[in-house]
């Protein structure tokens, strides 16, 4: 089993240039490796040919041969000693050429190698450039820049069909989001526009003196019908808006955003008495208010909805290091730990529940993490023992 390594040291991941690099140098280093055993080995043979074999031949005596004048009898003699001086200096010299020339090769070749190391560095940076041209337009794309391409000239080779592929796949993508932008558009007007039609005429028909009773608790029973589709509609083409990129940046603070919210829900009957508990300090956050506004509310409007009988709501607003910090807990019913990440899901409620409308529609805490992840902070739930959720949400300045 392979153990990650203690330290992230770049050294430990070597990005592909230095791959390539270390390649390059060793192969230069190995095929100079072999180069220099194959000198070496030919110019032994060619000195051992050239001069020490034909040093013997020459001290023999005319037409002798080894078989015929051996060795021994030649050493023996004044001339042979001379000549078996000049053949132990000839081999000696012999080797030393071959050591010099064995050490001079060496250090030519770890120049020459630190030479191509540097050389290859710069070849492989110099390939891999159309590869950063194609990150840097990767990373810096996003929802509102899906115009932009790459266009990358030159060959067609494979970074350059790599380009043409990323932009082709921009082109989709650029196509896909302009048709949910014009869908959402679209339906948030002819989806809203029968619902309040219905509701006005409901309304009316409650007003009229001569409708009877029946007719008048239908029109109301209609009318909470037509309430919870409207809300479901609104909730659905918010969730869709807020799963977008962000259209406004600016400083907000989230204390006035809490404080606004706490004034909404104020308005809103209640069935259950609560009492929440404040403690917003400033702290700020970039991005949209309107969209900020509304997850904070959701989140309060679901600590309220989701609580019990003379229950407590805690907010708290702060700054931690680079993020602004919101954290909604309630008292509640008791939340099974397994079932905390779901709740966060479209459509999910306690213990699974996706019948009951009249409590909702299922999606505050869907839009929460939405407009949570487009304004790239995040979002943790957790179950509290006694009953109830801790919502912690993280906004970056």
């Amino acid at each position: 089993m392979r153990r990650a390594l203690p330290f992230g040291l770049p050294w430990n991941r070597p990005g592909l240039r230095m791959r390539l690099t270390l390649l390059y140098g060793g192969l230069f280093f190995a095929a100079g490796s072999v180069l220099l055993w194959l000198t070496y080995l030919l110019t032994a043979r060619a000195l051992n040919q050239q001069f020490v074999v034909k040093l013997n031949k020459a001290v023999l005596p005319p037409g002798a041969t080894d078989q015929t004048f051996p060795k021994t009898l030649i050493d023996d003699t004044p001339t042979g000693q001379a000549a078996q001086q000049l053949r132990t200096e000839v081999e000696q010299r012999a080797a030393s050429v071959l050591d010099e020339m064995v050490r001079s090769s060496l250090v030519v070749m770890i120049l020459i190698g630190i030479i191509a190391v540097v050389v290859g560095y710069l070849v492989a940076d110099r390939a891999l450039r159309p590869l950063d041209r194609v990150t840097e337009t990767a990373q810096r794309l996003s929802e509102s820049t899906l115009h932009e391409r790459i266009a990358l000239h030159g060959p067609q080779d494979e970074v350059k069909r790599l380009a043409d592929t990323f932009d082709a796949m921009l082109d989709r993508l650029h196509r896909v989001f302009d048709a949910q932008r014009r869908f959402v558009a679209d339906a948030s007007h002819e989806l809203r526009t029968p619902l309040t039609i219905n509701r006005t005429i409901l309304e009316v028909s409650l007003e009229e003196p001569t409708a009877s009773a029946d007719l008048k608790a239908l029109a109301r029973a209609l009318l909470g019908t037509n309430a919870r589709y409207e809300r479901l509609i609104e909730g659905l083409l918010l969730l869709a808006q807020s799963e977008q990129e962000l259209t406004v940046r600016k400083p907000v603070d989230l204390c006035q955003v809490v404080r606004t919210a706490l004034e909404q829900i104020s308005l809103e009957p209640r069935r259950r008495r609560v009492t929440v508990h404040e403690d917003p300090r400033q702290a700020l956050a970039v991005g949209d208010p309107l969209f900020l506004e509304r997850c904070v509310f959701n989140l309060l409007e679901n600590a309220v909805k989701y609580n019990v009988s003379g229950g407590d709501v805690w907010v708290t607003v702060h700054q931690d290091d680079d993020a602004a910090v919101v954290t909604v807990e309630n008292t509640g019913p008791v939340v099974p730990p397994y079932e905390v990440d779901e709740l966060f899901e479209p459509f999910r409620r306690l213990q699974g529940e996706r019948v009951r409308s009249a409590r909702g529609a299922g999606l505050g805490l869907s839009i929460v993490r939405a407009i949570t992840d487009a304004h790239g902070g995040t979002v943790t739930a957790s179950a509290r023992p006694e009953g109830g959720l801790v919502v912690a949400l993280r906004l970056p300045r």
